[in-house]
């Protein structure tokens, strides 16, 4: 297998600001682990191990903090690459791409979980002969939904995840072409290049019915807290 795996780790993290102003959004802990082992153990358990950590904000406290959180003897094997403090999501991508020369990558956010099966998504990727391939998710509902006719609530529903739409949910499968349709550091992977791709019919969605959490805010990180600590985390396949 050995396809390489290119973690976006180098954002501010603004929206959880109370944990971020001190370390990298990726090292914000769940369980007493930085989310990034977490998202590193999805994969390791899943047959790849080997990552490429595009990193900008406090990047220093990248790889000292990983390191600490691997177990003695893991197959696991990573490098953090400095992709710049203000580089956009598709610039990291661009740059991880050059420096490793590979020509198919997986790659996803430094700040969402979910229980991914990431070889029916490899398989869906070949398949469909893609540049890109993107896990589609479902988020988590906030709020009980309402059907409306007019001014009158027609249903009062409980949350279900099943009544939001499709959204990016990283977890990508991307050829090395990807990176020519990448400007330059400035240059968000979400914009241009994706919605390129998909004018052109070079971007498929695996679509993932099953559990993907973000941790955008403090309530995220919580929730995802919970679930850690009461044994119930559906990303845990290790």
């Amino acid at each position: 297998m050995g396809m390489l795996c290119i973690i976006l780790a180098g954002g501010l993290g603004t929206r959880i600001s109370e944990e971020s102003l001190h370390r990298p959004k990726p090292l914000v802990a769940i369980g007493g682990k930085p989310i990034i082992w977490h998202i590193m153990m999805i994969y390791s358990s899943q047959g790849f191990n080997e990552f490429l950590i595009a990193g900008g904000y406090k990047v220093e406290m990248l790889e000292p903090e990983i390191k600490r959180n691997l177990e003695r003897g893991s197959k696991i094997t990573f490098e953090v690459l400095d992709t710049g403090l203000n580089t956009s999501t598709g610039g990291r991508i661009k740059r991880c791409i050059e420096y490793s020369g590979d020509n198919r990558f997986l790659a996803t956010y430094g700040d969402g979980v979910g229980n991914i099966d990431l070889s029916r998504l490899i398989t869906l990727h070949e398949k469909e002969n893609s540049v890109v391939t993107l896990t589609a998710v479902r988020p988590p509902a906030r709020f009980g939904r309402i059907a409306l006719e007019g001014t009158k609530v027609v249903r009062f529903g409980e949350k279900n995840q099943a009544d939001e739409g499709w959204i990016n949910g990283g977890f990508f499968v991307l050829e090395k072409e990807v990176s020519k349709l990448i400007s330059g550091d400035n240059m968000p992977f979400e914009h241009f290049p994706l919605s390129h791709l998909a004018e052109t019919g070079q971007l498929s969605a695996y679509q993932h019915e099953g559990f993907w959490q973000p941790m955008d805010t403090l309530r995220e990180k919580e929730d995802l807290e919970g679930l850690w600590a009461g044994g119930k985390a559906p990303w845990k396949q290790w």
